[in-house]
């Protein structure tokens, strides 16, 4: 299938199509459903090689290792999670009556789940397989059809999966929607049954605003600035490994990368080491190392690489982890060393503005309710990651503040675990997916009460003229 720009009147008739489907075929059996997440899988599989190749001319350089684990592999456990799943999800829950008197005469009340119709699909460049088949793991399970956009700063791959779901599924099922922004501003303006939007808090309020026109439900997964809080109890040497994972793992375009680092001051000296030996064990070189990915484009990289410069003006201490010692000024692809910021102030663009780089600040405290209050002092953020053995303190981080999500003792994993839910709060986003949350974000969640065949007493009470009975009932209802 060839990659064709759409327009709105283009797009507004799929949408036409794909309802009119939906209330042709009504919801889908669970045997249907389980076959359109198989197709999906297969398409992973089967276009394993292609995806690597398309994502690593799209970025300049990323290794076909990081793809599969990122994009491939992490894309087909949310899918045979929900393939497994699905079937208890769909079941009819039971719910107790009110007053409870009618439940033991046969009334019955229940929540069914019912496919909301078509999802809009907007997904990012950072890891853009991921973040279109992760979220189609719980629209597929509740029933829907899809309308996808991808990003146009990975067209390589935003054309391939064009082709990959053109050649799969019907246009009635699912259809890919390519180009620029403002075919992403008219087809945020579609009347979707619900949309999902991961990117930048920006671009989320545009989103947002052009959604408001058709009351469409949104579930927005955006970013922030997600902090490590490393207490004085935690093994240094395994926290600063876990962190300089995290953080150079795709070169730090992830929404959970972590930001900056909150750390006790008489242990800054010590991270700082631990943290230039956990790079040069993971890439002794950088600047032809596959493993080590470029930043996908040049304003981005620009901008990265603005926020370092910035700091340094402003009188930052700025440590690049070069292992190699490699001059990155002349380079065929937009590579950026890991780069700690020490003791940043907060008129740094650094930590005023979400990464998205192989970037780390890396402030200190004296007490961990410091850091704390540093937290709460900004926005909510999409992640927050705790370091430390000591259980007193980390239920005081965990209490004490808000964000979407939490890893202790690591950064970035509870995203991969299918049966936790996945979602900010605040600037870092609205409402939330993965496994059984995924299947009901994508669900209406119809409310249904069976009354009585037979007019009893207590209904009858309730119809004018109020008696001596009824008025019984409401002394007896208003009370402490």
């Amino acid at each position: 299938m060839a990659d064709v720009q759409h327009d709105a009147a283009s797009m507004q008739a799929l949408l036409d199509k794909q309802k009119a489907a939906h209330l042709r075929d009504g919801a889908p059996s669970a045997e249907v459903r389980i076959e359109r997440l198989d197709r999906c899988v297969g398409l992973l599989v089967e276009n394993r090689a292609a995806i690597e190749k398309a994502l690593n001319e799209d970025f300049g350089s990323r290794s076909p290792e990081a793809t599969a684990f990122t994009d491939v592999a992490a894309s087909i456990g949310p899918l045979q999670h929900a393939k497994a799943s699905l079937r208890k999800w769909m079941k009819t829950e039971r719910r107790k009556t009110s007053p409870a008197i009618l439940g033991l005469f046969g009334a019955k009340a229940e929540v069914r789940y019912q496919p909301k119709g078509v999802v809009g699909v907007i997904s990012p460049w950072n890891f853009p397989v991921n973040l279109t088949f992760t979220p189609l793991a719980g629209i597929l399970a509740a029933g829907n059809r899809a309308m996808i956009k991808p990003s146009e700063y990975t067209p390589a791959t935003s054309a391939l999966m064009a082709q990959m779901f053109g050649g799969a599924f019907s246009e009635e099922e699912i259809v890919v929607i390519t180009g620029g922004p403002e075919v992403g501003q008219a087809f945020a303006g579609l009347a979707f049954d619900h949309l999902i939007f991961t990117g930048a808090t920006g671009v989320a309020r545009h989103v947002m605003k052009a959604a408001a026109d058709n009351l469409t439900p949104l579930t927005l997964e955006l970013g922030g600035k997600s902090p490590v809080i490393l207490g004085r109890s935690a093994d240094v040497a395994t926290a600063a490994a876990r962190i300089m994972n995290g953080k150079t793992l795709n070169a730090g375009q992830i929404c959970l990368a972590p930001d900056y680092v909150l750390a006790p001051k008489e242990k800054l000296e010590t991270f700082v080491g631990e943290a230039a030996g956990a790079v040069k064990r993971m890439f002794p070189t950088l600047k032809d190392n596959p493993d080590y990915t470029a930043i996908v484009a040049q304003r981005h990289y620009d901008r990265i690489m603005g926020y370092i410069d910035d700091a340094r003006a402003k009188g930052a201490r700025v440590v690049e982890l070069k292992p190699d010692g490699e001059d990155l000024t002349q380079q065929e692809h937009r590579k950026i060393a890991p780069t700690l910021i020490i003791d940043p102030t907060d008129d740094m663009k650094v930590m005023q503005e979400e990464i998205f780089g192989p970037v780390l600040p890396v402030k200190t405290y004296e007490r961990v309710e410091d850091a704390i209050a540093y937290v709460n002092a900004h926005d909510r953020p999409l992640g927050l990651y705790y370091f430390g053995d000591d259980a007193a303190e980390r239920e005081k981080v965990l209490g004490g503040t808000t964000s979407g999500g939490v890893t202790v003792n690591d950064v970035v994993f509870h995203v991969a675990q299918e049966d936790l839910p996945f979602g900010g709060v605040g600037p870092s986003g609205m409402g939330s997916y993965h496994g059984a949350d995924g299947f009901r974000e994508f669900s209406h969640r119809k409310a249904v009460y069976s009354q009585l065949k037979k007019d009893i007493g207590p209904l009858v009470q309730m119809r004018p003229p109020y008696g001596a009975g009824f008025r019984k009932y409401l002394d007896g209802a208003i009370k402490r």
